[in-house]
C-alpha cells in the first residue's frame, strides 16, 4: 500500500506579516543607531551663525565686542526673534553697564541687558544677552545683520580685566567664527557653546527674552556713557559745551564738569552729572553743558528725572548758581526757549531757593513769560514740560507749576539742555556743585503726566532699552 507524504504547512498570513515587521525593525534600528554617527560626520547646518572681533587687549577702559549675526538656515530670519550672549568674569564686585557704538540695523534697535548668572561657571559668572526690536528687520537666507559695536564697562570707569573671559578673544582683530558667543533663536540655542557645556546656562537662566515695540516719535536715554569724550554719547545726538559766550561766568564751558558715575538710586545705574566749579575767579572757573546735536523737538511732552542741590559738594555755599533743564531754538520771530532754571541762593537779585519756569517768545528784545516758585527742591523730582499748540505747561513730580498761554507757545523746533552755571563770582575760595540727571524721556504730540513718564522709562530699562530714537528722519 503507497504511503502519502505530509505537505508542509504554509505560513499564515499573521505569521508572514510577522516576520516583515520583525525585519523592518531589524533594520530600522540599525538605521537608528548609525543616525547618531552620520549625524556627526555630516551634521546640518545652524540656523545662526555668529562672527566676532575685538580691539582690544585683555585690560583694557571697555569690553569692545564686535558682532555680526548670518542667517544660514533656508528661510527668513526675523532678527526681533534673535538673541546673543556674551559671556564674562566679572571684577569683583564691580557693576557693569552696555551702550551700543554703532550698529548697521541701528542702534535704537539694540537692546542690553547685564546679568548674573545663577550658577557661575569656568570663565563667566554674567553675560550681557543683546536683543532685537522688530524694525531691525529680517535676515534673508544667506543674509548678514553686518557690525554691531558694543561697548561693555564698569560704571566704576576703572580698566576690565578679560582674561580668561569666555566669551573674550584677543587673537581675533578681524571678523571670525566664535562659538564663544552663542546665539538663540525663538528662545532655543542655535549656534556656539555656553559655559559648563550645551544647555549648562539655560537650565540656571531664563530663555531670552522677546523684546516689544518703541514707541513712535520719542527720545529715550539713561546716560549709560563711559565720559564725555565717548564716541557712543555723540552717536546718540549729544554735545558737550566747550563753546565760548554765556550765560553765567563767559567762556568758562569745559568737557571736565561732565561724568557719568555709577549711582544706585538711578534707574539705569549711572547719571549725567554737571559740575560747576570756581576758585571765585573767572580764570579758575569750569561751568559744564550737555544738549541735543538738532533741533528736533516741538510739542509733546518733555520728562527728565533730575537730582538738584541747595548745597555744593565742596567748599563754602553762598553761590548765586543755577542748576537748568531747559529747550532752545530758532531767532527773531521764531525763537522759542523753555526754561526750568532752580537757584538755591537765588540770584538776579531775587533771593531764594527759587525755580524759574520761563517761556521765552524774543530773546533779543526780552519777551517772555515767566513764574517764581521760592521754596527747596532739593533732591530727586521728575521734571515734566508740556507743549501744545496753545499752551505750555511746567510741572513737578505731577504738580503744575506755570502755565504760559498760545502767544508764547514754540514756534521753532529746539535743542534739549542740561547745565550748570553761575551767575557771578561772589566771594573766593574752591567750591563745587552737582546736578545729576538720571534720565531724559520726550514723546512727540502727546501730553504724558510725570507717572506715565516714570512708567514709561522703567518699562525701558526692564526690556533693556537704554537710548532710542525713534523720531522721524533719525
Amino acid at each position: 500500500m503507497a504511503t502519502s507524504r505530509r505537505q508542509p504547512r504554509r505560513p499564515s498570513r499573521i505569521a508572514r506579516a510577522f516576520k516583515v515587521l520583525l525585519v523592518v525593525a531589524v533594520l530600522g534600528g540599525g538605521v537608528l543607531a548609525a543616525k547618531p554617527l552620520w549625524q556627526h560626520f555630516n551634521p546640518e547646518p545652524p540656523d545662526l551663525t555668529v562672527r566676532y572681533r575685538t580691539a582690544t587687549g585683555a585690560n583694557a577702559d571697555a569690553a569692545r565686542p564686535w558682532l555680526e549675526v548670518f542667517n544660514t538656515s533656508e528661510k527668513p530670519v526675523p532678527l526681533s526673534e534673535v538673541a546673543l550672549r556674551y559671556y564674562f568674569t566679572a571684577d569683583g564686585d564691580a557693576s557693569y553697564a552696555f551702550n551700543c557704538v554703532e550698529a548697521a540695523v541701528g542702534c535704537s534697535n539694540l537692546t542690553g541687558t547685564v546679568v548674573a548668572m545663577d550658577k557661575p561657571q569656568d570663565g563667566a559668572d554674567h553675560y550681557l544677552e543683546l536683543g532685537f526690536t522688530e524694525k531691525a528687520g529680517t535676515l534673508k537666507p544667506g543674509a548678514n545683520s553686518e557690525g554691531l559695536e558694543i561697548q561693555l564697562y564698569r560704571t566704576d570707569h576703572k580698566k576690565v580685566s578679560q582674561d580668561g573671559d569666555w566669551s573674550f578673544d584677543a587673537a581675533k582683530r578681524t571678523y571670525q567664527d566664535s562659538d564663544r558667543v552663542p546665539a538663540y533663536l525663538r528662545g532655543a540655542l542655535v549656534w556656539g557653546e555656553e559655559p559648563g557645556g550645551e544647555g549648562a546656562e539655560a537650565k540656571a537662566s531664563p530663555a531670552p527674552r522677546a523684546v516689544p515695540e518703541l514707541p513712535e516719535g520719542a527720545f529715550f536715554d539713561d546716560f549709560n556713557y563711559r565720559g564725555p569724550k565717548d564716541t557712543a554719547l555723540f552717536k546718540h545726538g549729544w554735545l558737550v559745551r566747550t563753546s565760548e559766550g554765556g550765560p553765567g561766568i563767559d567762556d568758562t564751558w569745559t568737557t571736565k564738569g561732565v561724568t557719568f558715575p555709577g549711582d544706585d538710586k538711578a534707574l539705569g545705574g549711572q547719571v549725567l552729572q554737571l559740575r560747576a566749579s570756581t576758585d571765585g575767579t573767572k580764570s579758575g572757573t569750569e561751568q559744564a553743558a550737555v544738549g541735543t546735536k538738532e533741533a528736533k523737538f516741538r510739542t509733546g511732552t518733555y520728562a527728565a528725572r533730575i537730582h538738584f542741590t541747595d548745597k555744593p559738594t565742596t567748599g563754602k555755599n553762598g553761590d548765586h548758581v543755577n542748576q537748568t533743564f531747559f529747550t532752545i531754538g530758532g531767532s527773531g520771530d521764531k525763537y522759542s526757549e523753555l526754561d526750568n532754571e532752580y537757584m538755591p541762593n537765588g540770584g538776579w537779585g531775587a533771593p531764594g531757593p527759587k525755580l524759574d519756569t520761563t517761556t521765552w517768545r524774543n530773546a533779543d528784545e526780552g519777551d517772555r513769560v515767566t513764574q517764581k516758585t521760592e521754596k527747596s527742591i532739593a533732591g530727586w523730582h521728575t521734571m515734566v514740560i508740556t507743549v501744545k499748540k496753545n499752551s505750555v505747561t511746567y510741572s513737578i513730580d505731577g504738580k503744575t507749576l506755570y502755565r504760559s498761554g498760545s502767544d508764547y507757545a514754540p514756534r521753532a523746533d529746539m535743542a534739549i539742555n542740561f547745565n550748570t552755571w553761575f551767575v557771578d563770582l561772589p566771594f573766593t575760595g574752591d567750591r563745587a556743585w552737582d546736578m545729576k540727571i538720571d534720565w531724559l524721556y520726550y514723546q512727540s504730540g502727546e501730553a504724558l503726566s510725570a507717572k506715565e513718564a516714570e512708567k514709561a522709562a522703567k518699562g525701558f530699562h526692564g526690556d533693556g532699552v537704554s537710548w532710542f530714537d525713534t523720531l522721524s528722519g533719525s
